[in-house]
């Protein structure tokens, strides 16, 4: 069956817009009808690929400034008059031992992965309200429900992206607003590369996933598809697995 115009007439923004999962969910939104302000950092040749796509604002924004919640916002009624739908995707990684863990890299990935959803959620919930109800996809991880080596930092994150999602979806709920969180597993993006440089890494999240092999970020975009679509009206408070069955898999 044809996906085509499954969100016509709907507006998103994505965060961290510009590569890897967020541009596939990009691509996929804008395949099946959408227009959408994509959001990723100055001083990156990422606008590019979105050249020439009518249904396609870019906006060079930092999630963490101060202003950067009225300054997406803004930029997105502006273009577009309305809001649908918010994913936040932008995020950050950083491998480190706990105990070398340093201040300003806990500060840092918690405002990325955490404080810019809260805020920018904040700012876009007026905007769903007025259009009768909308949707918040939020990116966790397979760390929302796990740890790892090196990763108690990223961990934390995810897990409280997954506990805010959770508390969001209550407080929205009565207003029509769906809150949902995704958890990919290995992923082949840009953020991911560092990890994938050691085969040893690849290899073993190769046999971690029942599915034999590492996600593609068309994998994880297929799933905020559906949570963006009148199909997944009902569906919130989810942690949505996109991890070929790693996180099942003792």
């Amino acid at each position: 069956m044809s996906t085509a115009g499954r969100l016509s007439g709907k507006v998103a923004i994505v965060t961290g817009g510009g590569s890897g999962i967020g541009r596939a969910i990009v691509d996929a939104y804008i395949a099946n009808g959408a227009n959408v302000l994509v959001v990723d950092l100055p001083g990156r040749d990422w606008q590019s690929h979105f050249k020439g796509k009518a249904a396609v604002m870019c906006l060079e924004q930092d999630v963490t400034a101060r202003d950067a919640p009225d300054n997406v916002v803004g930029a997105c009624m502006k273009a577009f008059g309305g809001l649908d739908i918010l994913v936040n995707n932008a995020g950050i990684a950083i491998g480190a031992q706990f105990e070398e863990t340093t201040d300003e890299q806990w500060d840092r990935i918690l405002g990325i992965n955490v404080t810019a959803i809260f805020r920018l959620s904040k700012a876009a919930v007026p905007h769903l309200r007025a259009r009768g109800g909308g949707r918040i996809i939020n990116l966790g991880s397979i760390m929302s429900n796990t740890a790892g080596p090196s990763l108690a930092a990223y961990g934390t994150t995810k897990h409280a992206v997954a506990g805010l999602s959770k508390g969001m979806a209550v407080d929205l709920g009565k207003y029509k607003i769906t809150v949902n969180y995704l958890q990919p597993g290995s992923i082949w993006t840009a953020l991911s590369q560092p990890f994938f440089d050691d085969p040893n890494f690849v290899k073993y999240w190769e046999a971690k996933a029942p599915m034999g092999r590492i996600g593609d970020p068309e994998d994880v975009a297929a799933a905020a598809l559906f949570l963006a679509t009148d199909e997944a009206k009902f569906v919130s408070g989810a942690g949505i697995a996109v991890d070929g069955g790693a996180a099942v898999n003792f």
